[in-house]
């Protein structure tokens, strides 16, 4: 399983994904990817989570990226 996801983020690092300054990036917390889409979600999913464009404003906030939350927040 562990290949597959460097597999997955190698792909979506190469897709050429560059910086976007139209991209109004949901994410709180600071970083060095707000507007970089593809860095961001190869990030989270390494860490087995989700990005804060998955979620509403108010859960975005709490930071917990996990597909637990991610549920919760879609009830």
């Amino acid at each position: 399983m562990e290949n597959k996801k460097l597999v997955i983020n190698k792909k979506l690092l190469d897709m050429g994904c560059q910086y976007n300054k139209a991209i109004v990036c949901p994410c709180t917390y600071s970083c060095a990817k707000h507007g970089k889409c593809c860095e961001c979600v190869a990030y989270h999913q390494r860490a087995d989570e989700f990005p804060a464009c998955f979620f509403s404003r108010e859960s975005e906030a709490k930071y917990d990226r996990s597909f637990e939350a991610l549920k919760r927040d879609r009830k």
